[in-house]
């Protein structure tokens, strides 16, 4: 189970909305955070606005300074070239966060 591991991990994550707005962000508690996204209510914030609920591509670091940095990079990406790396590893937009047990 992906959020209940011992030692310090941090991801780099993208969600989603179903009609294709994207969000990066890095955490250092995947499951929380997902959730977290899930549950905004605050019109304010992004992704609740746009209702950016779905977990479509992660990586993990050991290191925060390298997901810090490989978040920098995505987010400097295009959207064209972040379409790609989303639907070059999950080609049906899939949510993820489905498949974690609860």
């Amino acid at each position: 189970m992906l959020y209940q591991r011992k030692h310090n991990l941090y991801y780099v994550y993208i969600m989603a909305s179903i009609s294709r707005v994207i969000y990066v962000g890095v955490t250092n508690n995947i499951y929380n955070r997902v959730m977290w996204h899930k549950g905004e209510t605050d019109n304010n914030s992004f992704t609740s606005r746009y209702r950016v609920t779905r977990l479509v591509y992660y990586e993990e670091f050991e290191y925060i300074d390298r997901a810090l940095s490989r978040e920098k990079q995505l987010k400097g990406w295009r959207r064209e070239k972040k379409l790609k790396l989303i639907n070059r590893l999950n080609p049906q937009w899939q949510d993820l966060s489905l498949q974690w047990e609860k």
